[in-house]
């Protein structure tokens, strides 16, 4: 391949020089532990809102029915549908002859309230709407209408709770939601109310008479019914009618109708049949305020229950449009996980099934560097395996500053074309551009220290320098330390993440980066690649991007196989993670420019740089969106269909995560961790990357963290490694 001039390219630094070098200011620290918190309250509140104000319920479908228990007065199961307990002693209200009051519970409901009130309206016919609070608060426009409308109002409780079934201070909460909601819509409050599944007084029984006594105690008035039309079975139009009208001519009657909780349209239709109907025969229409000769049972609030009211419904109106956007990103969210599901096994499995080209094999001399600062229970066990491997190989250790005699005991190992370099502590990046300026060699290993390489790792991962189009290679990396829980969770996406993103990124040649723990790299590409820099924080995944800008190759060696140290506690995991996802930010930022290119740097711009920030930054930022909305669907939702559908998720992501394993000769075994990797892990994964964007937005500069050493590292048997 021809390549093309190239100038290094160096992006100006994300943030001023001079204020790299700092320790966080305690303001900013705040920033990035503040932010997270206040937006995970925030969600929280928008779903706990959103969830109580619009937990969808069965409507009344069927009231309490059967025979009255003692402790219920006679004069109440055998009086009339409106029972007024508040002076005392019961006193119960029938409708008048040839009188009608026609009441709907359940709303108000966007379609069919309005509908019924229009119906209504045009015959001058009044009704009374028995509202919950969840529908005031989400549909306030409509419950102003019918107040406008002059119809009379009616407390249904919030979230249609069986009041039967619940404590005072339960009852109490429902009532005062409902006001509230009421005073927010309409401006008013209600001494009307009906318990939900209540039906007629002769069907009260000693736990409903209780409640019926303590709202009483309170100022309600309580109203059951005398007729139920059923309309909730859709039996038809003329059904209803015919349930609504009074069985014995001329005789008065409440009549339950709905206006909300399903398709009322023949509700609405039975109106046009039954109003004129009972007119033809003198009947007249009246509110229950009328019953008990009152002129209104709602009365207008005061100025700061008004506001409060208000506070309510606009809290519930921005939950519902933050959850319609939550719904929107979920569903971008979901799509991304499953293209990713899919999309990673196939490529995955073509690549590993694709025939390499024939070429001459590369057996020249290579020089391997290895930069350390303070390693000394790690670089013993990882030169001891470089000097065992199967090519030749000069090796040059970058002692960085290390004040653990790190350099001595390399050197005391006597191992043969060793070369230990003592240099002040410069970084990583430093570290690795003097020991490539002390290589022998035209092709350069880089390995960390705490890294262990198998016999054949060398050898393998410098073949595809065959082809002079190629200017570095990447390594199959794996935890070598993966015996406790968190060494296993790492270890399981080290090969289903890591190593199968690589897969698919080498099949479609826009690798993003060579990882630090094991690559190789021609030493004229990365001269045209300017070096190792010291811009980010991630240097390989900087270089790498670099190299592509420069017009080189970089391919994936799926057998060249080496063990690292992970992290092996959650604070260790946090800084790392931390530390990577930052840098490769960082350093997508550093190449964006490659989107506007030519040739092999225009392809990673316009391909490799896509997929890295859709997979590697937005799809686990969005991430979170499904476990918040899985624990939302098992509180507000249905808990079982909830369950199935992420243990859907579960089976997709373990059977991606197996077929990742066979591909790379690992043994199945730890896939057990995989569900609790999913409920534990990922949550501290997600969040590391959520502090990363703030630290990001904030122009903060992280200084390189290193992390605490074990020399954990083993190397495993490896049937499947296809060692010669």
């Amino acid at each position: 391949m021809r390549r093309r001039p190239h100038r290094p390219v160096r992006p100006p630094p994300t943030t001023p020089g001079p204020r790299r070098a700092r320790a966080p200011l305690p303001p900013r620290h705040r920033f990035r532990v503040t932010v997270p918190l206040v937006l995970l309250a925030l969600v929280v509140s928008v779903l706990l809102a959103e969830g109580y104000t619009t937990r969808d319920f069965a409507g009344d479908q069927e009231g309490h029915a059967g025979r009255p228990t003692a402790g219920v007065p006679r004069e109440v199961t055998g009086g009339g549908p409106v029972v007024d307990t508040t002076r005392g002693r019961p006193r119960t209200y029938r409708a008048p002859d040839r009188t009608v009051v026609l009441t709907f519970d359940d709303g108000p409901d966007p379609v069919w309230t309005p509908r019924i009130r229009a119906v209504l309206d045009r015959h001058g016919t009044p009704g009374t709407f028995f509202v919950t609070g969840q529908q005031a608060v989400r549909h306030p426009g409509v419950l102003r209408e019918v107040i406008r409308s002059g119809h009379e109002i009616g407390v249904h409780t919030f979230s249609h709770r069986d009041l039967a079934t619940r404590s005072t201070d339960d009852v109490d909460r429902e009532l005062a939601l409902t006001q509230l909601a009421l005073a927010g819509a309409g401006g008013v409050n209600s001494s009307l109310v009906r318990m939900p599944y209540s039906s007629t007084p002769s069907a009260l029984d000693a736990p409903a008479w209780s409640v019926a006594r303590h709202l009483g105690d309170k100022g309600y008035v309580l109203a059951f019914i005398d007729q139920d039309t059923r309309d909730w079975q859709r039996p038809g139009a003329r059904a209803i009618a015919d349930a609504a009208t009074p069985s014995v001519p001329g005789r008065g009657t409440v009549v339950l109708l709905h206006d909300a909780g399903g398709d009322r349209s023949q509700t609405v239709e039975a109106l046009e049949i039954l109003i004129p109907r009972l007119q033809a025969q003198g009947y007249r229409f009246a509110t229950l305020a009328d019953l008990l000769g009152a002129d209104s049972l709602t009365s207008p609030v005061d100025t700061g229950t008004l506001w409060r009211g208000r506070v309510l419904v606009a809290a519930v109106t921005v939950s519902e449009a933050a959850v319609s956007v939550v719904g929107v990103l979920l569903l971008v969210v979901g799509a991304l996980v499953l293209a990713r599901c899919v999309l990673l096994p196939v490529l995955a499995h073509h690549h590993a099934h694709r025939r390499p080209r024939p070429g001459r094999p590369v057996t020249r001399p290579v020089s391997v560097v290895v930069p350390a600062c303070n390693e000394r229970l790690c670089i013993a066990k990882t030169l001891r395996s470089l000097a065992a491997g199967d090519h030749p190989v000069e090796i040059i250790v970058v002692d960085d500053g290390s004040d653990d005699g790190t350099a001595d005991i390399a050197e005391s190992l006597a191992l043969p074309a060793v070369t230990v370099v003592r240099r002040p502590n410069g970084g990583k990046a430093s570290a690795l551009n003097a020991g490539v300026l002390r290589a022998s060699h035209d092709l350069v290993v880089m390995l960390d220290a705490d890294t262990v390489f198998a016999p054949s790792t060398v050898r393998r991962l410098v073949q595809p320098f065959a082809d002079p189009a190629v200017g570095a290679t990447a390594g199959n990396a794996k935890v070598g330390n993966r015996r406790s829980l968190l060494g296993r969770w790492q270890h399981i996406e080290y090969v289903m993440g890591f190593n199968l993103d690589r897969r698919m990124y080498d099949l479609l040649r826009c690798l993003p980066t060579v990882p630090g723990a094991v690559g190789a790299f021609r030493v004229a590409a990365l001269r045209d690649a300017g070096m190792m820099s010291g811009d980010t924080l991630a240097e390989d995944t900087d270089v790498t991007m670099a190299l592509h800008r420069a017009g080189w190759e970089i391919r994936y060696v799926e057998d060249a196989l080496a063990w690292t140290e992970a992290p092996a506690s959650p604070r260790q995991l946090w800084r790392q993670r931390y530390r990577w996802s930052y840098g490769t930010m960082q350093a997508a930022w550093k190449h964006r420019h490659a989107l506007f290119e030519r040739g092999h740097a225009g392809r990673f711009g316009r391909l490799g740089l896509p997929l890295l920030v859709v997979f590697q930054i937005l799809t686990p930022l969005l991430a979170p969106l499904i476990d918040l909305l899985t624990l939302y669907g098992l509180v507000f939702g249905d808990p079982l269909g909830t369950m199935l559908a992420w243990t859907g998720v579960l089976a997709v992501q373990a059977a991606c995560a197996a077929y990742a394993f066979r591909l790379d000769g690992e043994s199945p075994r730890p896939l057990w961790a995989l569900p609790l990797q999913q409920v534990a892990y990922r949550q501290l994964m997600y969040l590391v990357l959520i502090q990363a964007c703030l630290t990001a937005v904030n122009g903060y500069r992280l200084p390189w963290q290193r992390l605490k050493r074990s020399g954990d590292v083993v190397l495993p048997p490896r049937p499947s490694a296809r060692e010669p």
